[in-house]
């Protein structure tokens, strides 16, 4: 068969022999399809095509253990906020995004410790407890989180800081409940300094995050969820750079009065309070 235009899809599809594995066959083909129709809808140039490849070879270039450029481009193209989405079970807490700055190996530490060291800001109580979509309390569950500083930066992207600042996984006690203090992340933008940070400039788009707090959350025989969670009346929730705030997500930090019972024991006396909580559908 000659090669043209009109069959170099199918071509290219009937090339591939994993026909017993469903599932990727249907990702691999579909994505042909779509690849092989923009470059016939948009009649790609070789100019075209090679800035393309440049842009993902520099994506590539920049991505280390700690910054992700992949997962930014993804994010700031509301392809990871789609797969949240469609993947959010229903009564689980939405799912939202992951973020380029993730570490699967984030230090233990117990319930009420301060995660943020003597950084500068407000210090914030962080509480609630993880359910299941029929309200039962989830013992045991792990809630996971990272987050920006009072200034908005990722320790992360600090040189000479400690990677892991900010970070934590805690184990829910009885109730389901997990209960820690931090300093209150205030709004930031992605990384600017790359191959996305020129796609933003080139698309005139601002690149500023509302200010959140990220969490993954799971519990044995549970789904788990990757989310964050934002703050009520602060900047960028209805222009969030990546697409990633739902109302459900937003909750309201409110001032701790002088004498208030925290009901938990923390080790650093907080400025104010967020309460929210998590749903894990089963799995």
């Amino acid at each position: 068969m000659e090669i043209n235009q009109y069959n170099l899809t199918d071509a290219v599809k009937d090339s591939f022999k994993a026909k017993d594995d469903a599932r990727f066959t249907l990702l691999l083909e579909t994505m042909l399809d779509h690849l092989h129709d923009f470059v016939r809808e948009t009649s790609l140039t070789h100019e075209e095509w090679m800035g393309i490849l440049n842009f993902l070879y520099d994506c590539g270039k920049i991505s280390t253990p700690e910054r992700h450029e992949f997962i930014l481009l993804s994010d700031v193209l509301g392809l990871s906020a789609l797969v949240d989405m469609i993947n959010t079970r229903g009564g689980a807490t939405e799912g939202s995004n992951l973020g380029p700055f993730y570490l699967d190996n984030a230090p233990v530490k117990a319930l009420g410790a301060h995660i943020a060291d003597d950084r500068p800001g407000a210090t914030v109580l962080c509480m609630g407890q993880v359910r299941d979509t029929l309200g039962h309390p989830l013992p045991g569950a792990v809630v996971d989180t990272w987050q920006a500083d009072g200034a908005g930066t990722y320790p992360i992207q600090e040189e000479g800081q400690d990677k892991y600042d900010l970070r934590a996984k805690f184990t829910c006690d009885d109730e389901g409940r997990y209960f820690y203090t931090t300093v209150l992340p205030m709004p930031y933008t992605v990384p600017y300094d790359g191959p996305v940070g020129k796609l933003l400039r080139a698309g005139d788009r601002h690149a500023w995050r509302a200010a959140h707090l990220h969490y993954i959350v799971g519990a044995p025989r549970m789904r788990p969820i990757t989310t964050e969670v934002f703050f009520a009346n602060t900047d960028y929730l209805d222009n969030d750079a990546v697409f990633g705030v739902r109302d459900s997500l937003i909750g309201k930090v409110v001032r701790i009065k002088r004498g208030e019972e925290l009901g938990v024991e923390v080790e650093k006396q907080p400025d104010a309070k967020l309460a929210f909580d998590f749903v894990l559908a089963p799995a």
